[in-house]
C-alpha cells in the first residue's frame, strides 16, 4: 500500500506551501512522477498495490479523479482515505481494496540485493534501482568503514539507507522524479544488534527527529489556575 496526499503531489510539482490548498491540475500532473516512481518500485518486488490517498478537506474531486484515473492506468488499486473525517467507516474501502489486492495473484517476490553481495554493491543497487540515481559517490570514510565492516563479517548484513524524506535524491530541494544524479553517501556504521549497516547520505541527521518549531515550546503552566496548557 502506498499512501499519498494531493497536497504533497501538488508540493512535488513546484506549488508553494502557501498555495497547496488551491486546485491545480497541471502542477498535479507535474508531481505524480514522484508517484510514479514508487509504485514502479514496488511493482518491482512483484507485489499488487494499491494507492490510497489521505484525504484533506482542501481536495477537489477534479484532484481525487485525476489521481484514481493515472494509478489505475498503472494497474493498481485505488482508495481514499477518509478516516479522518469519518472514522473507522472512512477507511473502510481502503481495507476491502488491500484484501482484494493480497488475495489476487501476484508474481514472485523479488529482491533489490542479495545476502552476498557487497556492502557497497547494495548500497548501489538501493541507489540505482529504489531511487533512480546513476550510481553511488562514496566518501573516503565511507569507503574504508565499509571495507573494515566487509573484514569484520559484517557484509551479509542487509543496508539502512538514511536519507532525506523529501527527495528520491539526497538533496531535499530536488522534487519529483530526479534525474541524472548520484546519492552521496558520507559516511556508515553498522547496529549490529539490529542486524543491518547504515550508509549516511547526504546532509541527513541520524536523530530523533523534530519539527521546526517542537511541540514543548507550545506547553506552558498557568500557576494561579493550575492548569497546563499546550499537550495534546
Amino acid at each position: 500500500m502506498i499512501v499519498a496526499t494531493v497536497r504533497a503531489l501538488k508540493y512535488n510539482g513546484g506549488v508553494a506551501k502557501a498555495d497547496l490548498g488551491s486546485e491545480n491540475l497541471d502542477a498535479l500532473a507535474k508531481g505524480i512522477v514522484n508517484l510514479d516512481k514508487h509504485i514502479e518500485n514496488m511493482q518491482g518486488f512483484g507485489v499488487n498495490v494499491v494507492v490510497t490517498l489521505n484525504s484533506f478537506v482542501t481536495d477537489t474531486e477534479a484532484e481525487h479523479n485525476f489521481i484514481k484515473e493515472h494509478v489505475e492506468a498503472m494497474g493498481c488499486e485505488f482508495a481514499l482515505a477518509e478516516v479522518w473525517e469519518k472514522g473507522g467507516e472512512g477507511g473502510e474501502c481502503l481495507a476491502r481494496k488491500v484484501v482484494e489486492a493480497v488475495s489476487k495473484e501476484h508474481k514472485p517476490f523479488t529482491l533489490t540485493y542479495t545476502d552476498d553481495m557487497l556492502l557497497k554493491d547494495k548500497i548501489n543497487a538501493v541507489a540505482t534501482k529504489i531511487y533512480g540515481a546513476d550510481g553511488v559517490n562514496f566518501a573516503p570514510a565511507a569507503s574504508k568503514t565499509l571495507e573494515k565492516l566487509e573484514a569484520m563479517g559484517f557484509g551479509r548484513l542487509p543496508v539502512c539507507m538514511a536519507k532525506t524524506q523529501y527527495s528520491l535524491s539526497d538533496e531535499p530541494e530536488l522534487l519529483g522524479r530526479p534525474e541524472n544524479f548520484k546519492l552521496n553517501v558520507r559516511e556508515a556504521y553498522v547496529s549490529a544488534g539490529a542486524g543491518f549497516v547504515v550508509a549516511i547520505t547526504g546532509t541527513i541527521m541520524t536523530m530523533p527527529g523534530l519539527p521546526k518549531v517542537p511541540a514543548a515550546e507550545r506547553i506552558d503552566y498557568d500557576e494561579e489556575q493550575n492548569k497546563i496548557t499546550g499537550l495534546f
